[in-house]
């Protein structure tokens, strides 16, 4: 189900506040496919006792070759015991993959945004009772000429806790269909375009280890298909795919 409800963010994108909240329009519907998956994702700070907090993206999404628009269900769950109490969900865009717009929420900062990515969303989840879950429709569009990679962090709503992080996760195929209606993605996969001058794989992306967030300091640690982004680059406590 989708957050339907205009969203005032508070508090910081780990220690550096938003300036301004605009909620945009989302009139396109997710064209998901295939079971939503935690792949990509690790635990990073320790939840409160009886919390645990995941996330979980689409196994395949399908891209319009003429339009580059795509649609993704982004859902944040609550698989312990107790409530969460107040938490964020941050939907991160990256090289060909570009965040639009997230329903319900709030566009981050160009300068908050870690190096290396391209668009951001920040959602005031509120509190998520023991078993429960939120989704939220993202409207993106993706290059298919290049890699592209999409993240979800669940943080306090502060900001100063990353409890999990799924991501940056590619969403990619091996066989690009550049004359069909639509290409599937595949969740995991990194894309391998083909470059125009012939069977050469076009490269894209930071080749850094280490992404600073902007203004607020933060880092983001890209480690193949998943990263950890967090204040105080700490190890994870827990992994699952």
């Amino acid at each position: 189900m989708s957050s339907r409800r205009t969203t005032t963010i508070a508090g910081s994108l780990v220690a550096a506040s938003f300036s301004a909240v605009m909620i945009f329009p989302f009139t396109a519907a997710a064209e998901d496919e295939g079971p939503p998956s935690s792949k990509g994702g690790k635990a990073v700070d320790e939840a409160p006792a009886g919390v645990e907090l995941t996330t979980t993206l689409p196994e395949k999404i399908s891209v319009d070759n003429a339009s580059r628009k795509t649609g993704i269900t982004a859902t944040v769950k609550n698989e312990g015991t107790e409530e969460s109490g107040e938490i964020r969900l941050l939907v991160v865009g990256f090289d060909g993959l570009t965040v639009k717009n997230v329903q319900g929420c709030s566009r981050i900062a160009k300068s908050d945004l870690p190096e290396g990515s391209n668009s951001g969303f920040a959602c005031a989840v509120d509190n998520l009772a023991a078993g429960d879950s939120k989704s939220y429709d993202v409207e993106a569009t993706y290059d298919l000429s290049k890699k592209g990679r999409i993240c979800l962090p669940v943080q306090t709503a502060s900001g100063d806790k990353t409890y999990w992080q799924q991501g940056p996760v590619p969403f990619g195929t091996t066989n690009p269909s550049p004359n069909a209606p639509a290409t599937p993605l595949l969740l995991g996969t990194d894309n391998k375009p083909v470059a125009p001058g012939g069977d050469e794989l076009a490269e894209t992306g930071s080749k850094r280890d280490v992404l600073p967030l902007g203004a607020a300091g933060a880092a983001l640690i890209a480690a193949g298909a998943a990263g950890l982004w967090w204040s105080g680059l700490r190890r994870p406590v827990r992994q699952e795919s």
